[in-house]
């Protein structure tokens, strides 16, 4: 009996979670087609205008074209310094191997605003003025610390006997890394590119403090959200935002297990 009510109220408790993380992306979904500026119920009428204005609106576009190249950027960059940090902080016995991973997974702790505006100071200090190339380079901090963590793990997972084997054929060390270990942390790579990717296109302060003249999505959003009139075309980017980052998920997931199948 005991175990039944208590079920009972852990699905009533997950159901109400679900409920309220979710809530919101459902009615930021209806709302964007909503034919009324102002958000309120009932809908009287419903419209694909805002989507239509989206994509003739000439700066969003070239917002979202500057998040994909900073993006695309910035999760190339951090999985690349994640490989070569994950291997050698589970490889070699490095002095100090706590407090190297330590800093590395620091900026997961530091507040954005702290590191925004340390960055912004210090690109100012060096002469260069904001940018997307600063963006990258905030958004490359932000995300590899992530993308450690993912790899490491891939890593710790990997029977270095192969490595070594390889080794002993004959192989060069890179030989060893392109065809033996790659392959076998390829999982791990996959799920650091589309980790830092969406960390990258979603990150906002970074963006805000060091884009400069060039404003990324989420600027662009925010720098909208100042005028009434332009609210219904933010909440319908923001539902081609949230249908493509589950297609994105869903072809990461498909990929995952299409990789467990072809090991299996």
């Amino acid at each position: 009996m005991r175990r039944g009510a208590a079920r009972r109220w852990l699905g009533a408790y997950a159901v109400a979670a679900l409920a309220l993380l979710y809530a919101p992306i459902v009615v930021l979904l209806l709302f964007s087609f909503n034919d009324a500026i102002f958000i309120a119920f009932p809908i009287k009428h419903l419209t694909f205008r805002w989507y239509r204005a989206m994509l003739d609106n000439g700066p969003l576009a070239g917002a979202l074209l500057a998040s994909l190249k900073v993006a695309v950027t910035a999760s190339l960059a951090a999985t690349l310094l994640a490989i070569l940090g994950a291997k050698a902080a589970t490889r070699y016995r490095l002095p100090g191997r706590g407090a190297i991973v330590a800093v590395i997974l620091s900026p997961m702790v530091v507040p954005e605003i702290v590191l925004g505006t340390s960055l912004l100071g210090f690109m100012l200090g060096i002469g260069l003025a904001p940018s997307l190339l600063d963006v990258a380079i905030g958004h490359v901090l932000v995300a590899a610390p992530f993308a450690f963590a993912v790899l490491a793990s891939r890593f710790a997972g990997f029977d270095p006997s192969l490595e070594e084997a390889s080794l002993d054929l004959g192989e060069s060390g890179l030989g060893t890394f392109w065809r033996v270990t790659l392959p076998m942390i390829m999982p791990g790579v996959v799920s650091s590119l589309l980790l830092c990717f969406l960390i990258s296109f979603d990150e906002f302060l970074m963006a805000f403090f060091l884009s400069g003249s060039e404003p990324t999505l989420p600027v662009y959003m925010f720098s909208q959200l100042r005028f009434p009139q332009k609210l219904p075309g933010v909440l319908a980017l923001g539902a081609c935002i949230i249908v493509a980052s589950i297609g994105l998920i869903v072809v990461a997931e498909w990929l995952r297990r299409d990789r467990r199948g072809a090991e299996a």
